[in-house]
Parts: structure tokens; C-alpha cells; sequence
């Protein structure tokens, strides 16, 4: 049988290096992962002593030819699509499933992957790798593209050499958090629509229409109704000052970001709106369901409970939340179960703090967590679905109102204009 080299880094972080005989490279690759160790490079030997000749050869070639080459440098990547961040998970997970290292599966990334973002952060991890770095290393170079909750993942993948079942699982747990995003953000692009055409509509009969109607009525030199005259001020008001309006909004603007840049203002604006009544609802119930669904599925993946809250704390995007699972945190530290922790602070409904204390009781917490996403997912669909439905008529409304004030004030004029007529013929 022959013999394989190969380069693993172990749970420590460390990089390991060994031989294994088997029969095949499959089989090697196997009796590796046993060892609860990342495999990164394996060669068998025989090929590994021609591929370094030939590598020789390269270098000596290329050396009495133009000069020497320099790999390409990667382009630097800030940000990344959450769909592309799934393909990219997707991708790699299934060639480690498929048996090969790490080291080969992000070399084949970069010429799989046609989009220039996923190509830079492939050829830029796999350089890492190269230069001995672990992966959960080099991605925390990219905290706006792999986030805390990501690399975390990863590095306990690494370190239980269960890399490729983790990675699964992060594209699924990517596929329920797009999933989520995708139907609250769908939801709301019809009342959008409404908004934006309602607003248009009203500007138009004001700007345009109005006056040309009232400009007939001035001329016959009587006097305009009330709401005609109220609508050739809003006409006035609209061409000669809009700039007005326009700094005023930009003021507020500057004002509330000063505010909310600040802790204490940030703290203060984040809790009036997760308090907000009835529009609080759908976030409330997307950070309940991304609570479970998240807490769960960190937990399978052996990440402790303390871990994952700390990795939970910025999950919600609310800084006041965040400060309340900090102090939950703490509570958990000194001996509270994370149900009695949360109930003290009243963030969850009793529903699911029940449910969760029933998971803590039968030792079937994760589990349970899960359970409990699938149910404030559902609930999140149909409030979702309440606020989509209830929104548009609303907004139909007060545009009918707003239109039908503007026909009632040119109607007013035209009756008053009629019944000069009337008077002046008799």
C-alpha cells in the first residue's frame, strides 16, 4: 500500500504534519479525519517527490526566462451579498464532503467561482492558508463578510476535525436567515410601491393640474372658495419654498443621527422602538425566531451556552437588547439557567421562555430551540402577512383623502364659478 503524506492542523490550532498508509487517497483522507484533526494538504509520496521536481524545473525555467513571476494579489473585499456568502459556504462544504482537503478545496474555489468578490476572498484565504494561518484565522480578517457567529462556527469545526458538517450547517442556517429577510422585505415592497406612487400623484395635481385650472377661475375675477384657496396656497407654498421642506427634512436628518450616534441616544431610540406599539411586532418576532434558530444551532455545533451568548448579542441590530443580553450573560455566569435570566428581563413572551425551560429540564435544549424557531417563524409569517395586508388599504386611504380634498376644493370653484354665471344672466 502506499504511503501519504500530509499537513492537518489540529484542534489546538497548531499544523500537524504525518504519513498514513492506506490504499487509496480516499481512505488516507479518512484515517486523518480520525485523528480529529483539519486535514489542509495530503500527497502521496511517490507524487509528492515528482510534483516538487517538477515544481523545481518550473522555478528554473521561469527564472532564465522573463524573470520571476509573483502571484497575483487578491483585491481587497469589504462586503459580500448574504447570497453569495451562501454559495460560497455551499461550494466549499461540498467539496470537503467529496474528499478533498482544504488547501485543494479553495484552490478549486478560485477558478469555480466566476463572481471577482467570491474569486478575491477564495484566493485570499487559500493564501492564508498557505502562509499557515487556520481558516477561522483568516477569516476574521473579513468581519463584514464572516461575522463573529461564522468564524466561531468554523473554528469549532476545525478544531473537532468536523469541518465539512459544519459548514453544512451554516448553509443552512444562511438559507433560514435569507429566507426570513427575503419574506419581511417582499412583504413590504407593495406598500412601497403605493407610497411612492401616492406621493407622486399628490404632487402632481397640486403642481400641475391646480393651477391651471385655478389660473382659469382668477381670471373671471371672483373670488375662490375656501379649499380652491387653500389649494393655490399649498401650490405656492410647494414651487416657492420646497427648498424649505427639503433643508427641514435634511435637518431632522443630521439631528437624529447626532442623537442615535451617541450610546445613550442610540440606547434611547432602540428601546422606544422595540416598544412601539404594533410596529414592533415583525421584529420583534424575526429576533425571536433568529434567537432560537440561532442559539440552537450553535449549541449542536458544540459551542458552549456562554459562548453563544456573547456571539447572540449582536444579533438583533438594537443596541438596548444588546445591553440586556449582556446582563442575561452575566446572570447565566453566576448560576441562572438562560430561561429564569431572560424572564427577569422581560425581552421573550412566557410562550417561549416555557418551552425553553422544559428544553433545559429533559436535556434536550438545542433541540428545543430549534422547535421554538419553527414556531416564531411561522407566527413571523403571519404577522408578516397581517402587515402586508393591512398597510395598502391604509394607504389607499389617506391618498383617496388627499386627492379627493384637491377635487373637492377645483369643484368648489367650479360650482361658485356657475353660479356667477347663473346670477349675472338673470
Amino acid at each position: 500500500m502506499p504511503d501519504f503524506s500530509y499537513v492537518a492542523r489540529s484542534s489546538d490550532g497548531n499544523l500537524t504534519k504525518g504519513t498514513v498508509t492506506a490504499n487509496d487517497r480516499g481512505a488516507a483522507l479518512r484515517q486523518i479525519e480520525q485523528l480529529k484533526v483539519t486535514p489542509i494538504k495530503i500527497e502521496q509520496l511517490a507524487a509528492a517527490a515528482s510534483a516538487k521536481g517538477g515544481k523545481a524545473a518550473a522555478s528554473s525555467a521561469s527564472k532564465s526566462g522573463n524573470g520571476s513571476s509573483t502571484p497575483a494579489i487578491p483585491t481587497r473585499v469589504d462586503s459580500m451579498p448574504l447570497a453569495q456568502l451562501f454559495l460560497f459556504t455551499e461550494q466549499l462544504a461540498h467539496i470537503l464532503g467529496a474528499g478533498m482537503t482544504l488547501d485543494e478545496a479553495l484552490g478549486i474555489l478560485v477558478r469555480r467561482l466566476k463572481q471577482p468578490k467570491l474569486q478575491s476572498i477564495s484566493q485570499s484565504l487559500h493564501q492564508s492558508l498557505v502562509d499557515g494561518r487556520s481558516l477561522s484565522l483568516a477569516m476574521r480578517d473579513y468581519p463584514k463578510i464572516f461575522t463573529s457567529l461564522y468564524v466561531n462556527m468554523v473554528a469549532a469545526g476545525e478544531a473537532s476535525g468536523s469541518l465539512p458538517q459544519i459548514l453544512k450547517r451554516l448553509v443552512l442556517y444562511i438559507t433560514d436567515v435569507k429566507s426570513l429577510r427575503d419574506r419581511v422585505q417582499q412583504a413590504l415592497v407593495y406598500p412601497a410601491v403605493l407610497v411612492v406612487a401616492g406621493v407622486g400623484l399628490i404632487i402632481i395635481f397640486i403642481t400641475v393640474m391646480v393651477p391651471q385650472l385655478t389660473g382659469f377661475f382668477k381670471d373671471t375675477g371672483q373670488k375662490l372658495p375656501a379649499a380652491t384657496q387653500l389649494l393655490v396656497d399649498a401650490n405656492h407654498a410647494i414651487v416657492a419654498y420646497w427648498w424649505v421642506a427639503v433643508a427641514g427634512a435634511f435637518g431632522v436628518f443630521a439631528l437624529w443621527k447626532a442623537f442615535v450616534r451617541a450610546p445613550e441616544g442610540r440606547k434611547t431610540w432602540d428601546r422606544f422602538m422595540w416598544n412601539l406599539p404594533a410596529f414592533s411586532r415583525v421584529p420583534r418576532f424575526r429576533f425571536y425566531a433568529q434567537f432560537s434558530r440561532t442559539i440552537g444551532t450553535l449549541l449542536e455545533n458544540g459551542v458552549t451556552l456562554l459562548k453563544a451568548l456573547e456571539l447572540l448579542e449582536d444579533i438583533s441590530g438594537n443596541e438596548w437588547i444588546r445591553l440586556q443580553m449582556v446582563e442575561v450573560r452575566k446572570a447565566v455566569v453566576d448560576g441562572a439557567s438562560l430561561s429564569n435570566a431572560l424572564r427577569q428581563h422581560k425581552l421573550f413572551p412566557e410562550l417561549l421562555l416555557d418551552m425553553m425551560s422544559v428544553g433545559e429540564q429533559t436535556g434536550r435544549f438545542s433541540d428545543t430551540m430549534q422547535m421554538i424557531a419553527d414556531v416564531y417563524e411561522r407566527e413571523l409569517d403571519k404577522q408578516v402577512k397581517f402587515v402586508s395586508t393591512l398597510i395598502p388599504p391604509l394607504i389607499i386611504v389617506v391618498i383617496a383623502a388627499i386627492v379627493g380634498s384637491v377635487v373637492y376644493g377645483i369643484l368648489s370653484a367650479v360650482f361658485n364659478l356657475t353660479s356667477g354665471l347663473q346670477g349675472k344672466m338673470h
